[in-house]
């Protein structure tokens, strides 16, 4: 059975009457596809319904829903002769050999067997959804006389994967195993520098949150909690086998290591700041360490360029790039991952204020990034005159401490 080919926000529907069926199958999809808008289901004529004024791009429904059962709807759905035909995953609890060649004519990408196990589970389904959409949906436009650097970034630019690791994951997690399993508060301080993990379990925690009726998840160790051990180790180790995980053109690894620093200073410093001011610390570290997200996920673009055989020149082209396209490759990533609002806005005020009235938190964030592009003998006399800081009212002495911290 083949792999699925999703659009970049791919929508999914999840028909299946158990709760705790239909909690783990929405738990691993988030996981596998943190960017899937899921709906849910418990009956098959509310999945004809939703099928009948939504459209979806996979459907995961139970043979045995009560009313009208998921092998109907998909035969219903194969009478329509879409092209291609609608991706459907079958489950049951039937596993005979007639069962399995009533089902076979109608081409379900998948046929799982009941009781649903979480790690054959998300295995399974990362092989349908992974390694087809790492080769086809996000397939990298071949460079040729039709297709130039600028034409190849605007296509990217809502498809892109998303920054290069800079975090080595196998070693982070031989690191947080122990007898008893994976320590989450270990995995935290490996893994929190990395802006890519970061991003990534953000959006798969909230996308689990908001199924659950929580609150926005907004921070690592919040998200590592929401997701629990199992579905973040996936999620963690899964990044590693995408492509361009890790950049091999040595240009585009030093501005990556720039930016990656870059953005590091400027999570420190929003972290010291906001424990100053008896505000959000973590938060504002996790906003400081996003903030430049754009620009990494651009390099990993033009790592995926040279790759599929494009010509690069190693700093003027490079550095045109980043000043055109990095702050839409950034907003693009940040919306299509539904980062939460709060966390957004405190990642735009490390670009600029704007008009109106500020929270302490964006202020604190402008500061940060302001401090963290200083060089090591310049600006902090400027920088104690101006508008955030006055704002902020702190002054050079503060600034001082802060900068030998």
């Amino acid at each position: 059975m083949a792999a699925v080919v999703l659009p970049a926000v791919p929508r999914v529907l999840i028909a299946e009457a158990d709760p705790a069926s239909r909690e783990l199958l929405e738990q691993v999809l988030s996981g596998v596809r943190c960017d899937a808008r899921v709906d849910t289901c418990g009956e098959g004529q509310q999945a004809l319904d939703l099928l009948a004024h939504n459209s979806y791009d996979l459907v995961i429904a139970d043979w045995e829903l009560p009313g009208v059962d998921g092998l109907a709807i998909l035969r219903g759905l194969r009478q329509q002769h879409r092209t291609p035909p609608l991706p459907f995953i079958l489950m049951s609890r039937r596993n005979d050999s007639a069962s399995v060649r009533e089902v076979v004519p109608l081409a379900p990408m998948a046929y799982l067997t009941k009781p649903l196990n979480r790690e054959s589970l998300t295995q399974r389904l990362q092989g349908l959804l992974l390694s087809g959409s790492e080769e086809t949906s996000h397939d990298v436009p071949v460079p040729g006389p039709g297709l130039t650097l600028v034409a190849f970034l605007e296509r990217r630019r809502e498809l892109s994967e998303g920054a290069p690791l800079m975090t080595d994951v196998q070693v982070a997690v031989k690191r947080c195993l122990n007898p008893t399993g994976l320590d989450l508060k270990l995995l935290e301080e490996e893994i929190r520098t990395d802006p890519q993990i970061t991003g990534v379990l953000i959006a798969a925690a909230n996308n689990a949150a908001q199924h659950q009726g929580g609150g926005p998840v907004q921070t690592v160790a919040q998200a590592l909690h929401q997701l629990g051990t199992g579905q973040s180790m996936n999620l963690i180790l899964g990044l590693t086998l995408k492509r361009c995980a890790r950049l091999s053109v040595p240009c585009l690894a030093d501005y990556a290591k720039r930016y990656w620093e870059l953005s590091l200073h400027t999570a420190e410093y929003a972290r010291i700041l906001a424990r100053l001011l008896d505000l959000e610390p973590e938060r504002c570290y996790c906003a400081g360490l996003l903030h430049r997200l754009g620009d990494l996920a651009l390099l990993r673009c033009l790592e995926e360029w040279t790759q599929a055989g494009g010509e690069l020149d190693e700093w003027e082209e490079v550095g045109n790039s980043l000043d055109q396209y990095g702050a839409g490759f950034g907003s693009a990533l940040r919306t299509r991952w539904r980062l939460p609002l709060e966390l957004r806005e405190l990642i735009a005020a490390a670009y600029s204020l704007g008009g109106g009235v500020y929270s302490r938190e964006a202020l604190v964030m402008n500061m940060a990034a302001q401090m963290a592009h200083l060089t090591e003998h310049e600006g902090l006399e400027e920088l104690a005159r101006g508008r955030t800081a006055r704002l902020l009212k702190i002054g050079l002495p503060e600034l001082m401490r802060l900068r030998r911290k």
